[in-house]
């Protein structure tokens, strides 16, 4: 993972250098950092299935989760980046490999917003509560179902005692990173009649809101206001401190 903080040069030369790196952390990971006088903000797409241990055909669009970990804890200890603007896109995927990606981010120290836009699927709503603010546009959608497995599994009760302690686990996160409690997390993943030859729930983006799981319905601008806001405290913060300290 190549991501280092960048040292002062003269105006000219840093634009030449920065164009083609921006192009190709674009193409590599779906990233992009924007620099103004509010703040450094790095931007972080999250799409498609949240590949695992599995490795998935080339036909599917995915989030490699040994990109995005090395990633983030870069990022937290890169002096040029203020905050994470968190895009996410996402049809579910790796259980592990998403949920640790969620703990990752809701340990950050630095400013966080998430945006859920078109969607997030199964392991993609703990990704969605994990940064400090979470926010949704009104078109998108919530999927919520129990956890499940692909493949051969072996049909005994120690199997399914398996899946409903990964399953406590996802709800703890969700329900410990947002506004909704656990038993009404678990209501929604277990609902009945409400998807397709499935159980669980599919909300919007107001419904989410007003059930306490995103914090709040905006756009890209809410989004980015939101994240420059919280850079402008922890700048205040650390004045104060250094005033204190004076």
């Amino acid at each position: 993972m190549k991501e280092e903080t960048r040292t002062t040069a003269p105006s000219g030369e840093n634009e030449e250098k920065d164009a083609p790196e921006a192009s190709q952390r674009i193409v590599d990971f779906g990233a992009s950092v924007s620099r103004n006088k509010r703040g450094n903000i790095y931007t972080l797409t999250i799409v498609g299935q949240v590949e695992g241990h599995q490795v998935l055909p080339e036909t599917a669009k995915s989030t490699k989760y040994e990109h995005v970990m090395p990633l983030l804890a870069g990022l937290e200890q890169d002096e040029g980046v203020d905050g994470l603007l968190l895009l996410l896109n996402t049809v579910g995927g790796d259980i592990e490999a998403g949920l640790g990606i969620a703990e990752l981010i809701a340990g950050m120290r630095k400013p966080t917003v998430s945006l859920v836009l078109g969607g997030g699927h199964s392991i993609g709503v703990p990704l969605a509560v994990a940064p400090k603010v979470s926010m949704i546009v009104p078109s998108a959608s919530m999927t919520i179902h129990p956890v499940r497995m692909n493949g051969t599994v072996i049909a005994a009760p120690q199997t399914f005692n398996y899946f409903e302690r990964i399953q406590e686990r996802i709800v703890s996160f969700v329900a410990k990173n947002s506004n909704i409690s656990e038993k009404a997390f678990l209501n929604l993943m277990l609902k009945t009649g409400e998807m397709a030859a499935d159980v669980g729930s599919v909300i919007y983006g107001e419904e989410a809101v007003n059930l306490g799981l995103i914090d709040r319905i905006g756009g890209l601008g809410d989004a980015l206001d939101c994240l420059y806001g919280q850079i402008a405290q922890v700048r205040r913060e650390r004045e104060d401190d250094l005033a204190a300290v004076r």
